[in-house]
């Protein structure tokens, strides 16, 4: 039995999601709030979507939704989330939940005392990329990793975008450098233990370009940076003392495979595109069912947001931080 999705905005980025949802059978989208009337209509109709509500708290009021994806600013992810896991709805929220480890946390103790489920959208992370590179990484492919590089970026030329604004959370690390952060995270096998971070400010003074440094456990230390006003790049590489793995579009999966280099030699390692934005809904909708557990879980939520916390916080300091345990 299919899910009832709501979509809390109209924001761009919902594009993507629909498109996902649209390709399976577990779920459907029933639902989509704007905080006008006419737009959500309009939005509705140019999306085939059954019902439009012209606010969203009249969309968390619909018996009929069962989850809800949140594709606010950032700004407004911690407060909707909490509203929507309140009015008994389970919750995707659209990365990054919050650049406030206080306020993940929050945010799952209400999930938890709803009886609702919680998760952090990143899209990325229910890809079979995704999951290969982990098996690679595990079973000894590079040897003993001991560098990760990653980097995403692009400019985003109009002064108008959300991204450039302070009120709203934007900023080049909390936009598109979380996945950097995210995805280090998850090679390394846990959290860091101490992070530099150096910053450049732009929009209404916002991070327009952040390169951080991130220390874990083993000898591994994670570098990555991340741009609003960088050339478009999206990379992954995992460096051992007997190979390297590389990822040329690790973020987006569009083009997936994964080169494994040793010495002279590249072995092209190839994988089936999936959609990814299907695949993460197709995880909350069957969790939801009690069909599978959620692939990313409050322990993951509240280690991202501390460490782009840490990070913000070496950048406005100029000092390593170190992160408790």
């Amino acid at each position: 039995m299919h899910v009832n999705w709501g979509i809390v905005s109209t924001a761009h980025i919902n594009r993507l999601f629909l498109a996902g949802a649209r390709e399976s059978d577990s779920l459907r989208i029933l639902a989509v709030a704007s905080r006008d009337q006419a737009r959500a209509d309009d939005y509705a109709r140019d999306n085939g979507i059954e019902r439009a509500h012209g606010s969203y708290e009249a969309l968390l009021a619909d018996p009929d939704v069962e989850a809800v994806y949140i594709s606010l600013p950032n700004s407004m992810h911690i407060d909707w989330t909490v509203r929507a896991l309140e009015a008994g709805k389970h919750v995707l929220c659209e990365k990054p939940l919050s650049r406030r480890a206080a306020d993940v946390r929050h945010a799952f103790d209400v999930a938890e005392r709803n009886g609702r489920l919680l998760m952090e959208a990143f899209m990325y992370r229910h890809n079979p990329q995704t999951r290969r590179l982990t098996e690679l990484v595990a079973g000894g492919a590079v040897g003993r990793v001991r560098i990760i590089r990653a980097a995403f970026g692009f400019v985003a030329r109009d002064p108008a975008n959300v991204r450039l604004s302070a009120a709203l959370d934007g900023g080049a690390l909390m936009d598109v450098g979380c996945y950097c952060v995210s995805g280090s995270r998850l090679i390394a096998g846990g959290e860091p233990e101490r992070v530099t971070g150096e910053q450049a400010l732009g929009g209404d003074g916002v991070d327009v370009a952040f390169a951080g440094i991130m220390r874990f456990a083993d000898d591994v230390t994670a570098l990555f940076d991340a741009g609003l006003a960088l050339a478009s790049r999206d990379a992954l590489e995992v460096v051992g003392d007997e190979g390297t793995l590389r990822l040329t579009d690790p973020w987006h999966c569009r083009a997936p495979g994964i080169d494994l280099i040793r010495d002279d030699h590249t072995e092209r390692i190839a994988i089936e595109p999936k959609n990814s934005y299907r695949l993460e809904a197709e995880n909350m909708s069957a969790a939801i069912r009690g069909e599978a557990p959620l692939l990313l879980d409050r322990a993951d939520a509240i280690g991202q947001a501390k460490a782009i916390e840490a990070l913000y916080q070496a950048a406005d300091t100029g000092q390593t931080v170190s992160l408790s345990s």
